[in-house]
């Protein structure tokens, strides 16, 4: 391990666009079928509900939290539906199943989805097994990252140290809490949709492009 890392206990991991390629384009998925649940929802034109949706994205994080606060949108009816996807884009990942295991401490995937969903893309990558917990948005209360209540109430659950504690996420501002609570960041730089919205040095501690290369450096592992 490298000394850097040496005093990390807990290993925080988003889930979408960070333990897959961004390129993988799954979450367009997603967004297709966000804006066709709130073109039903509201009944209006494709083009309203995309307008919809990203103002929701934009102002509150998630287009679920604008939905739930501003037309009372049941969370579990809505993520069932949007989760709804095939995950044929998604390929099994050898090398972060063979990583993951090397990380010592715990394993924990931390999302703004909820667990059906996350457990069904981990099995697809190959890594389901490699993550003691996981800690979803009804988890955090339905305060999507970066509101701070779901950070607290990830370390509340599980005993978490910040200051033995890394978050990686593909969104930079998914950091700022992380790192006001202690925790040792990572960004991942990878092409996500707004992943540099926010983005200040003060709370990225490593940029990197590519999970399984950065964990390969800091486990002093080859490629292979």
């Amino acid at each position: 391990m490298h000394p850097r890392f040496e005093h990390i206990r807990d290993w925080i991991f988003d889930l979408d666009n960070c333990l897959y390629p961004a390129s993988t384009g799954l979450f367009s998925l997603i967004d297709e079928r966000m804006g066709a649940y709130i073109q039903r929802l509201l009944d209006c034109t494709p083009e309203e509900a995309r307008r919809v949706q990203k103002s929701h994205f934009h102002e509150h994080g998630t287009t679920l939290a604008g939905l739930m606060k501003e037309h009372n949108v049941d969370p579990h009816h809505f993520l069932e539906n949007v989760h709804d996807i095939a995950l044929d884009q998604v390929q099994c990942d050898k090398r972060l199943a063979r990583l993951l295991p090397m990380l010592p401490g715990r394993r924990f995937v931390f999302t703004n989805g909820d667990a059906p969903y996350a457990r069904r893309v981990l099995d697809r990558i190959g890594i389901g097994d490699h993550f003691d917990e996981l800690h979803d948005i009804h988890a955090s209360s339905y305060r999507p990252k970066p509101d701070p209540r779901g950070y607290a109430l990830l370390c509340e659950r599980f005993g978490i140290e910040p200051a033995h504690a890394l978050l990686a996420d593909d969104m930079a501002q998914n950091l700022a809490p992380a790192k006001a609570l202690g925790m040792t960041t990572i960004w991942v730089d990878n092409g996500s949709e707004r992943g540099n919205h926010n983005y200040d040095e003060k709370i990225v501690d490593e940029r990197i492009t590519d999970l399984g290369e950065w964990l390969e450096s800091i486990l002093g592992v080859e490629n292979g």
